[in-house]
């Protein structure tokens, strides 16, 4: 048995989720903006206790690793470092892109690519490509799309998450097929939590940050205050 919680903050959709041994018992998803930081600590109670569990009962806390939103991945960070730290239990890190992954992988017959695609603002994501093996072609990265960016790839490739929809416009590929309504949830962080639990890839409660990817940038404003 491996009681974990998993929290996903990584995009506007803020969800939590309880897995014994990556199997689901119970998950909550909220799509409420700039909530995460009010809504965590309530809906992790609500999961467990649905469950008649307490934290206590937890063997580990697992969180979306990043990348995605800076404001979203350090109030889902240090949420799960306060329940790891309270509890004495391990915290496990998830990449946001295998989260997304999960959410499809095994629904397509046949050869094909599985690409997801966090949206980094103008024309740019965060993605990686594998195939349905699940094998890396392209390894996670900040891609600039414009209207031949797949265009050394031929098999049929389902791309989905929230940067996919501006690629959709402008793409012409026919072997390119676009999924709606995928996003990062705590719910298909069941199996990849659980398998590195049993093999001890814990992170450094202390000193563990997410992967921003890109360096968090601050403007500086138009009118000086008084």
């Amino acid at each position: 048995m491996a009681l974990i919680l998993s929290i996903e903050t990584s995009t506007d959709v803020c969800s939590v989720a309880l897995h014994d041994s990556g199997r689901l018992l119970n998950n909550q998803t909220h799509q409420v903006e700039k909530s995460h930081s009010s809504l965590l600590p309530g809906i992790a109670g609500e999961v467990l206790q649905e469950q008649d569990l307490s934290f206590d009962d937890l063997e580990a806390v697992a969180i979306s690793a990043g990348p995605g939103s800076y404001t979203g991945l350090r109030i889902g960070t240090t949420t799960a470092k306060g329940f790891c730290f309270a509890s004495n239990i391990p915290l496990i890190s998830v990449d946001t892109l295998d989260i997304l992954i999960a959410a499809v992988s095994g629904k397509f017959k046949g050869e094909h690519n599985l690409c997801p695609m966090l949206d980094a603002r103008r024309m740019e994501v965060y993605t990686k490509l594998v195939d349905q093996e699940l094998n890396e072609i392209w390894h996670l990265q900040a891609r600039i799309l414009d209207e031949g960016a797949f265009s050394e790839i031929d098999q049929p490739t389902y791309i989905f998450g929230n940067g996919m929809p501006k690629f959709k416009e402008i793409s012409k590929q026919d072997n390119l097929i676009f999924i709606d309504e995928i996003v990062p949830d705590a719910k298909n962080m069941g199996e990849l939590a659980c398998t590195k639990f049993e093999q001890s890839k814990f992170e450094d409660v202390a000193y563990f940050e997410p992967n921003y990817l890109k360096e968090w940038r601050t403007t500086t404003p138009k009118k000086q205050l008084l």
